[in-house]
């Protein structure tokens, strides 16, 4: 039990849900969300914190001598389902980009978050012994996060790989955010881009220097890779120089290229992704219809009576009390919809359009929880089409809205129903990121011997933190960058990458002039590749996932380039590890590394955005206007310190433990 001055206690008297492990939680919760954020709206992914947490938590709780695993459990719990929580940017920040806010009102955004993210969590609950328990799915992260944590809890070997695994993150994040500050001096690039012909058309190659992009190859591992790098080619090298030509003379080559891929080539991109996640669904439903029964099978077991005899490492939140908070939780949506329909034209059909947008959240994120739940223990929750099920949601929401009040409405009308499906896929939303995020940390609990109520109810309070920091990070940033397509954004606007699709995709519903060729070219792609990631699976080949592919037709190639440069080092870094007498460690180490690469750019990133808030200035560190040779020794310092890091890190792994 808890009580007001002991911690909770598990079978084996070791502490679990304890205050100080809360407020840890709370604290991870605020660097890890911000970075999140910030690396989401640049360039359209989110990395997945349970790890870092993890680590963070054991080097601080072993300053005293109660800390237990199982409280190490409870805090990257909390900081795993706030950091998850942030990929609300994939959707919020769409209702600035098309006009309908100006910022983040913050009640409203916490609200939102909130309650998406608490339905998250009471739909994956009774998943748990489906999912987790009850199969064999694979849970990468969630049991990579175990190992971390049973090492760190054990031998005076385990505190010895803890102190490494700290250094090599800390050194990675050092040399991230080292590497940003210079190039914001302009001392070394940023960018490097080149506009040129292509046959009858034109298109480009360009790369960012950018130490989170190779930490995010290394994590999303080679496959994920090479299928972007796919989808990269089919953008650039098909696409764009196709719907370029004939090229015109005397035109400027990136403003045509650049309008080229944003206005049609990333439509194409979003049919891609659409396909692979429906096909997703498709290939998991039957699975978790199966568990969805088996979830249903043990509740009524425990209401019999017979459920007083689990032992505490089975013992989920009560069925009752997850399903009355689900039905509560309607009221506070059903208002939130209300007031952000006033003076609109939802405003005039309230019962029926808000009844009907309700009984659309419940339906659609039971729906959604299941998939991405599963999603989740398949290939982990950082590798989840979690982007796809937002494209979704924002159709299923236009096209509810256009059943009702059609096409081709008054543009002041368009835009209020475009805004009202937003917001309601922004709910949706909420509860796709948790659920991906929920059984993954509850695989944790269960290789730890955690109690699953204890953890369940930590990954409220995750959503809880998650929800109060999300929004003024995203007021700082778009009010020092803005976001690209928004009323007055600027040349370095962040490019917010899905908000600006799903708008888009709500926007052409709605307003009846999307261009569904461009939709339908894209999901032929998707088909295609469906197709052949299928005949790979069964000849035991490399995989080329759907879903990476479209987000390679669909990202900026600078903003995608490093990923697959960063999965090859992390293939070669790994099967280096392999080769080593604790291959395990090695290959954690590889990971926390590139963890750091990421939170340090991030960090940085949101910080120099409150230097640019605070001084009105996009260039407020520049030294000089711009360094002529700032490209080259861009490309010779970015290679020297990825290679010296790494070279660092395996002396690290080899060296004897202490």
């Amino acid at each position: 039990m808890t009580t007001a001055t002991g911690p909770t206690t598990a079978a084996g008297g070791q502490a679990e849900l304890t205050l100080r492990g809360v407020i840890l939680g709370a604290l991870i919760t605020l660097l890890f969300t911000a970075a999140n954020v910030y690396l989401g709206l640049k360039i359209g992914l989110t990395f997945a914190t349970s790890i870092p947490a993890a680590v963070i938590s054991m080097a601080v709780l072993r300053l005293f001598a109660t800390g237990t695993i199982l409280e190490n459990n409870i805090v990257q719990t909390i900081a795993s389902a706030a950091g998850t929580l942030s990929a609300i940017i994939f959707v919020l920040p769409g209702l600035v980009i098309v006009g309908w806010w100006q910022g983040f009102p913050y009640w409203t955004s916490v609200m939102t978050c909130a309650l998406g993210g608490i339905l998250g969590v009471m739909y994956s609950v009774p998943l748990r012994r489906a999912l987790v328990t009850g199969s064999d799915l694979p849970y990468p992260e969630g049991v990579a996060a175990a190992e971390v944590l049973k090492v760190g809890a054990g031998s005076r070997e385990g505190l010895e790989e803890n102190k490494r695994g700290l250094s090599a993150i800390i050194a990675s994040t050092l040399a991230a955010a080292a590497f940003t500050i210079l190039a914001k001096m302009r001392i070394l690039a940023e960018e490097a881009a080149t506009f040129f012909k292509f046959g009858a058309g034109a298109t480009s190659v360009s790369a960012s220097f950018s130490m989170a992009l190779i930490g995010v190859g290394h994590l999303v591992g080679l496959s994920v890779g090479i299928a972007m790098f796919v989808g990269l080619l089919i953008s650039w090298v098909g696409i764009v120089p196709y719907l370029t030509s004939p090229l015109p003379t005397g035109v400027d080559l990136s403003e045509v290229v650049g309008t080229t891929f944003r206005m049609k080539a990333r439509f194409i991109g979003a049919g891609t992704i659409g396909v692979a996640a429906i096909w997703t669904l498709l290939k998991i439903l039957g699975p978790i219809i199966g568990g969805i029964r088996s979830a249903m099978a043990a509740a009524s077991v425990r209401k019999s009576g017979d459920g007083g005899l689990l032992e505490l490492t089975e013992r989920d939140l009560p069925i009752g009390i997850v399903f009355g908070t689900i039905i509560v939780s309607l009221l506070p949506i059903g208002a939130l919809l209300w007031s952000f329909a006033q003076g609109g034209p939802i405003a005039d059909h309230a019962t029926i359009v808000i009844g009907g947008t309700l009984l659309y959240i419940l339906i659609a994120g039971i729906i959604i929880a299941s998939v991405c739940g599963y999603m989740a223990g398949l290939i982990g929750a950082s590798n989840s089409p979690i982007s796809g099920v937002g494209i979704l949601a924002v159709l299923g929401a236009s096209l509810l809205l256009a059943a009702i009040y059609g096409q081709n409405s008054a543009p002041g009308q368009s835009e209020a129903l475009v805004a009202y499906a937003l917001f309601t896929t922004a709910i949706v939303f909420g509860v796709a990121t948790i659920s991906n995020d929920n059984l993954q940390d509850l695989k944790t609990g269960q290789l730890v011997g955690a109690t699953p109520w204890k953890q369940q109810l930590a990954l409220i309070l995750g959503v809880i933190f998650g929800s109060l920091v999300i929004p003024p990070v995203l007021d700082l940033l778009n009010s020092a960058f803005g976001f690209a397509g928004a009323p007055g954004a600027g040349p370095n606007a962040l490019p917010a990458p899905q908000a600006a699709l799903i708008s888009a995709l709500a926007k052409g519903v709605l307003g009846g002039d999307l261009d569904w060729s461009l939709i339908g070219i894209g999901a032929g792609i998707g088909a295609v590749v469906v197709v052949i990631d299928e005949l790979l699976g069964k000849a035991g080949k490399l995989r080329l996932p759907p879903l990476a592919v479209g987000m390679g037709i669909y990202l900026p190639m600078a903003l995608t380039l490093l990923i697959p440069v960063g999965a090859v080092i992390g293939h070669f870094y790994n099967r280096w590890s392999l080769r080593q007498a604790n291959p395990e460690f090695a290959e954690r180490m590889g990971v926390l590394m590139a963890t750091g690469f990421i939170v340090g750019e991030s960090l940085f990133g949101v910080a120099f955005a409150g230097i640019v808030a605070a001084t009105d200035s996009d260039a407020p560190m520049a030294i000089m206007a711009e360094n002529p040779w700032g490209v080259p020794l861009s490309v010779i310092v970015f290679a020297g310190v990825i290679a010296l890091l790494y070279a660092r890190l395996r002396n690290a792994v080899t060296a004897p433990l202490a």
